[in-house]
């Protein structure tokens, strides 16, 4: 027997607690912010101090995406053996380890190498910040807590294109930007040491009365135990391993997360994040205004990642998740167009912040949630393993080749390309993504699976 969402929405659960434990393994979405962020504000910098060219340019910028590739495999092996806690208190000491040696980089290949590490944490805590919290939270308030994550992580982008903003004016200012990811990636490591392991987790290793005594300070006993029969029904379908996410009864869940991941990254948002500085610069403006449209970007991304968690649970994944996409690719025709036709800076403005909004309310915590939900309890850290590894593989493929895209296309050209991705994604998602919301992820399996 299993409890519903309707029926979970009357039992009583401890709100302070679920909401306590999910912001403390959400800020390891702030760090992802930062690292994600940063490069951002640096990079005008960067380009002078290193004498990039465009090809190192997006390599640099990349190799975030090639760490957190790693980190991702990585995570998948730890959460299964060692639990979801240690993977996250790992992630934040290579956090903070590898902001201090981007600070103190002596030249570009050591901090290319910094921000591989810095990527690794950053793909350890893609993968099990949203993970941990979808299996400790209740269905009804799943997708608004996961969503917590993205939250963090807008949180994380705007403070640092802040900080980034004011520190411009310092001698070697990337140093600086850099080596205060050291602050949030201590108080992340020290806020993990508090948490509680996933009872999911330790019911797969037998560990049922731990679990129990988590899932009870959840919500009642009822919920505990109805929960702890449901999640032993699951995990007795098949072995976690690599080979059975791609075994034919998961397949078409595993497809349908590899696509929206993949898609997330190429629908082409985070060039507008990573090269707002490029960007407008192609059309006249200086560094100090470059700097200020990030702060911008940041603002409308927070505000709107609000509304999207407000709604997910209420408004449900896919109605999101098909107008974001749609929305996107109207919005990077226009604004390609303005681009090439050098419109008046504000114009410019407003089309690269409404596809912020746009992402913001749907793909970016969106997609998030749906990783997080679709996949079996059984095989869930290696197929979100394998979703989230296919998404920093499309995101180094989009930083990597945008700046060469613009030598070649102009700074607008490659937007008509995400445009199309876009509508492409749409067809995808309107053809195969079913609603989600209100559903435990027991229930979720039936869905996806056909089991």
């Amino acid at each position: 027997m299993q409890t519903t969402a309707a029926q979970q929405a009357t039992i009583k659960f401890n709100n302070r607690y679920i909401l306590g434990i999910s912001f403390i393994s959400a800020l390891g979405g702030y760090l992802f912010g930062f690292d994600f962020a940063v490069i951002s504000g640096a990079l005008p910098f960067l380009k002078t101090a290193f004498h990039l060219s465009s090809w190192w340019e997006g390599f640099l910028t990349g190799s975030l995406a090639l760490g957190c590739i790693v980190g991702c495999l990585l995570a998948g092996k730890l959460a299964d053996r060692y639990g979801r806690r240690p993977g996250l208190m790992i992630a934040a000491g290579i956090f903070a380890i590898s902001s201090v040696g981007m600070a103190l980089s002596p030249g570009l290949t050591v901090f290319v190498l910094m921000r591989f590490c810095a990527g690794i944490g950053v793909g350890m805590a893609s993968m099990l910040s949203p993970m941990y919290i979808a299996e400790i939270s209740p269905a009804h308030m799943r997708g608004r807590n996961v969503a917590i994550n993205q939250l963090t992580i807008v949180t994380g982008i705007l403070i640092t294109n802040l900080v980034n903003y004011l520190l411009a004016d310092m001698h070697e200012a990337w140093r600086w930007m850099f080596g205060l990811g050291l602050i949030p990636s201590l108080l992340f490591l020290v806020g993990v040491v508090f948490l509680p392991e996933s009872p999911r987790w330790l019911i797969s290793i037998g560990q049922t009365a731990k679990a129990v005594g988590i899932l009870t300070k959840i919500g009642s006993e009822e919920f505990a135990q109805t929960t702890v029969a449901a999640i032993g029904e699951s995990n007795q379908k098949k072995n976690q391993s690599f080979s059975a996410v791609f075994s034919k009864g998961v397949r078409a869940a595993v497809v349908i997360g590899i696509t929206l991941a993949v898609f997330q990254q190429l629908c082409g948002i985070n060039v507008v994040f990573n090269y707002t500085s490029t960007i407008f610069k192609s059309v006249g403006a200086n560094l100090n205004h470059q700097l200020f449209e990030t702060v911008a970007i940041g603002i409308v991304n927070l505000l709107f990642t609000v509304i999207a968690m407000w709604q997910v649970d209420k408004l449900g994944r896919r109605p999101l998740m098909l107008a974001g996409s749609i929305g996107l690719a109207v919005s990077y025709v226009i604004l390609a167009w303005l681009l090439k036709s050098h419109a008046p800076m504000i114009w410019i403005s407003v089309f690269v912040l409404l596809p912020i909004a746009l992402y913001a309310t749907s793909l970016a915590p969106v997609t998030w949630v749906l990783i997080s939900e679709i996949f079996p309890n059984n095989i869930r850290s290696a197929a979100s393993s394998v979703a989230i590894v296919s998404l920093w593989i499309a995101y180094f493929i989009l930083v990597f080749t945008f700046p060469i895209l613009a030598e070649h296309l102009g700074t607008y050209g490659p937007f008509y390309l995400y445009a199309g991705i876009c509508f492409l994604g749409y067809l995808f998602i309107k053809s195969r993504v079913k609603e989600t919301k209100g559903q435990t992820l027991e229930q979720l399996e039936h869905n996806f699976t056909g089991h």
